[in-house]
């Protein structure tokens, strides 16, 4: 293996990019150190061992063993943390389930993997039900049990894995068609967890904000953090505008990752609302333009760090560590980048070209997508990972995000592909066909425009057919603009010919603003 001293510290002569080892180790460390505070309420390295080693039991008494599935749909708290720490430690795969995600959208997921459990919690026994109600596949369904951190409780066991078991199953829609389960391996989330550091130039002391649905690779990433560097996570139930800056004082916080729009949500308030001093020092992530890129700077007075990453190269792959606006920056030491053509041929500068990615460190892609040889024969070719990404290098060396080159939409941070939504819309008696495409939002993201045939004399009004998709949809699925089309232009194959549809939303109904269709 490659040695990248400088951003893979060896840390112990059975660590090699794992994070069992890592994990060991810090729960073997000072107990009295703060990994994690949930709201001001602080989580030792003790406390968090003591519930480790008390899921672990739970997991016994449930017939649970190595390499079995587990999903799991919880919202952000403590007990979520510890319960992931607890699979990853006893060799269970990990299958976080989107708390967004409506019954159609779980449902896929158990047939899709199986699972030997689903743990949630009451706040999600409806659409679970609904789900369940609507999968062929049968499992326990169970609520994390109570905890009393009294000492003398079972302390934590790691079973012996290797850095290339798989670690979970994460659901991505950043292509067409069909979710496919990134099969994550331990040492992806390592590199992971040593990419979040590099990215928000995290150091010993720091504070790092967490708000991020846990469900998502933006927040996965984070959970090494704390054995990684001597810092601290400060865990929110999520991102709320009207409490952020309340909750950045409480914590102290020095970084916060941003995405889905919310640095565009806070320039959004009054000036007012925020404070003129801050502990804020660097936000990193995506989704900020060339354009809002000084005004976020100078207002919110922190270092802005922009990246490009994905889920199936262990998220990050580049950080912009110069401040150039607009730019993603440059590849993580360990990555080389290239920007090819449909032929494979490198582009010129200034010219378009796909993300492709390689390394001489093993392990950094995925190894595969789950039951889906197809897919991953597209995206893993020759050693090299195709992103499916569009991207252009100026003369420097910098690298500029252009957007996606496959039918998916990029909404509020999350991916969606088409086709997750169009399977819904088609199971409504009215519908003949649909067509989704994503159409320009704000701040670099998108909106969906649903293009509806109805089936003759079968029409429904678009804010009624919106309300029957609420109950299926995740809202960042739900589509924002409707219009009717009397017929579909297909190919030979019967497929829509979805470049010849309108982009142009000023005649269709919008969800949002409520304007009657045209």
């Amino acid at each position: 293996m490659h040695d990248y001293p400088q951003y893979f510290p060896v840390r112990g002569a059975s660590d090699e990019l794992d994070v069992v080892s890592l994990l060991r180790k810090g729960l073997r460390g000072d107990p009295r150190r703060t990994l994690l505070c949930f709201e001001e309420d602080p989580w030792s390295g003790g406390r968090m061992a003591l519930r480790i080693g008390a899921l672990q039991e739970w997991f016994a008494s449930l017939r649970l063993g190595r390499g079995d599935r587990v999903a799991v749909m919880l919202r952000n708290e403590p007990d979520h943390v510890a319960l992931i720490y607890a699979l990853i430690l006893s060799g269970l795969v990990w299958v976080p389930v989107n708390t967004r995600f409506k019954g159609p959208g779980i449902a896929y997921l158990i047939d899709h993997c199986r699972p030997a459990a689903l743990v949630g919690e009451a706040a999600f026994e409806a659409v679970i039900a609904e789900a369940v109600a609507q999968s062929a596949h049968r499992m326990p369904l169970c609520r994390l049990p109570a905890f009393d951190p009294a000492p003398g409780q079972t302390e934590p066991v790691a079973t012996d894995s290797q850095p290339g078991d798989t670690l979970c199953i994460i659901y991505t829609s950043g292509t067409t068609g069909a979710p496919k389960g990134v099969i994550f391996t331990h040492r992806m989330l390592r590199i992971a967890g040593e990419a979040a550091l590099i990215a928000a130039d995290a150091r010993s002391g720091d504070r790092l904000f967490l708000w991020e649905p846990l469900c998502h690779i933006g927040g996965a990433q984070m959970l090494l953090v704390p054995f990684l560097v001597e810092a601290e996570l400060h865990l929110v139930p999520g991102f709320s505008a009207s409490r952020f800056w309340s909750q950045i004082a409480a914590a102290g916080a020095t970084q916060l990752h941003y995405l889905g729009g919310i640095l565009d949500i806070l320039m959004g308030q009054p000036e007012s609302r925020q404070p003129s001093h801050h502990t804020l020092r660097v936000a990193w992530g995506a989704g900020v333009s060339a354009k809002a890129w000084e005004p976020i700077r100078r207002r919110m007075g922190f270092v802005l760090r922009e990246c490009y990453g994905m889920t199936e190269g262990s998220s990050f792959a580049t950080v912009n560590a110069t401040g150039k606006p607009g730019s993603i920056g440059r590849p993580l030491p360990w990555l080389r980048l290239e920007l090819l053509d449909d032929e494979d041929r490198p582009v010129a500068i200034g010219d378009l070209g796909q993300i492709v990615l390689s390394s001489d460190v093993e392990g950094v892609f995925l190894p595969g997508y789950l039951d889906d040889p197809q897919a991953t024969a597209q995206s893993l070719r020759g050693g090299k990972l195709y992103t499916g990404d569009i991207a252009r290098q100026d003369a420097d060396g910098d690298l500029y995000f252009v957007g996606r080159r496959t039918d998916s939409m990029r909404v509020r941070g999350e991916n969606v592909s088409a086709w997750e939504i169009e399977r819904v819309f088609a199971t409504h008696p009215a519908i003949a066909a649909v067509a989704a495409v994503g159409v320009q939002g704000a701040a670099g993201e998108q909106e969906i425009f649903l293009n509806v045939q109805f089936r003759p004399g079968a029409e429904v009004a678009f804010p009624a057919l919106a309300a029957w998709a609420d109950r299926l949809l995740a809202p960042f699925q739900q589509p924002r603009y409707y219009a009717r089309v009397s017929r579909f232009e297909l190919t030979p194959s019967e497929r829509i010919r979805k470049h010849l549809l309108s982009r142009d939303v000023s005649t269709a109904w919008d969800r949002l603003a409520s304007r009657t269709p045209a």
